[in-house]
């Protein structure tokens, strides 16, 4: 294939470089391949310098449940940005309406269960081979997993990965819809506490085999179990069975209105987990009668928290003081900024603007010298100072262009081919690191097509995809394909260089050129 584009490269005109090697077999579409310049002709790559600026996003953004295809939950301080906090609240419905509950039922324990996202290759194992199962004394080996959740922050404080986690009770009514728009930073009264967990950052599956033949007795998946308080849904649920309170989701939604998940620390990690898997079990016993006989019987009845409930993450700012608080306090697209600040789940984004002149430039170039375009791409680097430290850089950023809500051209076309990447970052596990964006179609349409020339916006997240491998925004296009993406719960940020005159980090325009 690469012999028939160095053909037609030959009886094509130069301003279709770009195009041709877009749709060649080489693997990056955006890197120069020398293979394609023959008979004369040459490829460059220069340097422009770009404006770039801050933008704050009003420490706020939808983590309704549209937005959230996974949760948060945590705290994390450090100097650049300060304080960011999350908790969860979710209406709650029983998984039957008008429940029976039986005859003398006593709840024995109540417990959330959440499942966070874990280190599954990090797993350490216990086992009890003379192990015995309580329920009718049978031998049995009991092997317990622990798998470490996985954090983004500080893994430890003071020599330990503990967070207390809290349980209220929710006192305001959070809607029926599970589709309503929920900002972050919308707050709800506390009612009364109803659990606490001393969290120590791991948590354990558990499955128990019986001796005799290896058959299982009992499996718990992996998954961080909160004990809440017995009595309160002893008098909430249990004596409440068909009663009005139970009948329906209206008059369920309004009597118990939800519960809301915090940390009580304002430092160390945040983490994730599955919002739609959320449930609180209730485990209680009943009478049974058989042949005259009464016995006690355990049962267990289900509180839903899952995708059918309004939820949403609750995140809180403090960032008195901090180099990120100035930054986005300046909003200067003329000059730009000389550090950007980019954080997730509502933080500050960044902007990039190509100045006029440099354009007018470029565009000098294409008509005068008869330029093709081979790629253009906004390269920017990690601060080697200010963000010096261990914690994960973003691996992708959500790129827009200022005036529209759909994807770049570029990924539009070109999401599908394998050979383009909107964003590749290179030597995140070094500092620097640095990142590159491709805007080639985006910008060459400036340039060849005199499409009026628009800002770069970038925030932190990647655009999400479903079951079959394509992006949500490209099958549900109505609905603004900038809206399917991981923002709301990535909890990364990064200190990037910006507009720095004289430092050689300073974010830049790199195109790439064919001319004879």
């Amino acid at each position: 294939m690469i012999k028939n584009i160095k053909k037609l490269f030959n009886i094509t005109a130069s301003l279709v470089i770009g195009s041709l090697i877009l749709y060649s077999c080489e693997p990056d579409a955006d890197m120069l391949g020398s293979q394609f310049f023959q008979n004369g002709a040459q490829g460059t790559e220069t340097s422009y310098d770009v404006i770039a600026y801050n933008i704050n996003n009003g420490d706020s953004i939808r983590t309704d449940n549209e937005r959230l295809q996974s949760a948060t939950l945590g705290a994390f301080n450090e100097p650049q940005f300060g304080l960011q906090k999350s908790s969860y609240v979710s209406q709650v419905r029983p998984s039957i309406y008008s429940p029976d509950f039986g005859t003398n039922p006593v709840l024995d324990s109540a417990v959330l269960v959440i499942k966070p996202i874990y280190a599954a290759d990090s797993a350490t194992t216990t086992t009890a081979d003379d192990y015995i199962y309580p329920i009718g004394a049978v031998a049995a080996k009991k092997v317990v997993t622990t798998y470490p959740v996985a954090k983004y922050g500080k893994t430890k404080i003071d020599g330990k990965t503990v967070f207390n986690i809290k349980i209220n009770e929710v006192n305001d009514f959070l809607g029926l819809a599970s589709g309503d728009s929920i900002m972050s930073n919308r707050s709800v009264a506390e009612g009364n506490l109803l659990g606490t967990k001393v969290f120590n950052g791991s948590i354990s599956a558990i499955k128990i085999t019986k001796d005799s033949d290896n058959s299982d007795l009992y499996i718990r998946d992996a998954a961080l179990r909160i004990p809440l308080d017995s009595t309160f849904f002893q008098n909430k649920i249990i004596t409440k069975g068909k009663s009005a309170e139970l009948a329906d989701a209206a008059s369920f939604t309004r009597y118990f209105k939800g519960v809301k998940l915090s940390v009580a620390e304002n430092d160390g990690y945040i983490f994730n987990f599955d919002p739609n898997n959320v449930v609180i079990n209730l485990y209680y016993k009943k009478d049974k009668v058989e042949n005259g006989t009464t016995t006690r019987e355990d049962d267990v009845f289900a509180l839903d928290l899952g995708s059918a409930n309004t939820h949403f993450n609750q995140i809180a700012f403090n960032r008195a003081g901090t180099p990120a608080a100035a930054a986005m306090a300046v909003y200067d697209t003329i000059i730009g900024s000389p550090k950007l600040f980019a954080q997730g789940m509502g933080g500050p984004g960044i902007g990039f603007k190509i100045p006029e002149s440099k354009i007018a430039e470029i565009k000098d170039l294409y008509n005068n010298e008869k330029i093709g375009i081979i790629s253009a791409k906004i390269r920017m680097y990690t601060d080697e100072v200010s963000w010096n430290n261990k914690y994960q850089k973003p691996s992708y950023f959500v790129v827009k262009q200022k005036k529209l809500n759909t994807f770049l051209e570029d990924m539009s076309a070109l999401a599908y081919t394998g050979l383009y990447n909107l964003v590749k970052p290179f030597d995140l596990d070094k500092n620097p690191a640095y990142y590159e964006i491709g805007i080639t179609q985006t910008f060459k349409k400036v340039i060849e097509k005199e499409a009026k020339a628009d800002h770069f916006i970038l925030n932190v997240g990647s655009y999400t995809f479903d079951a079959n491998g394509n992006l949500i925004g490209s099958i549900y296009p109505d609905l603004g394909p900038q809206n399917f993406n991981t923002r709301a719960y990535t909890p990364n940020r990064v200190v990037l260089v910006g507009t720095d005159p004289g430092n050689q980090k300073s974010a830049k325009l790199i195109l790439t050129y064919g001319k004879k």
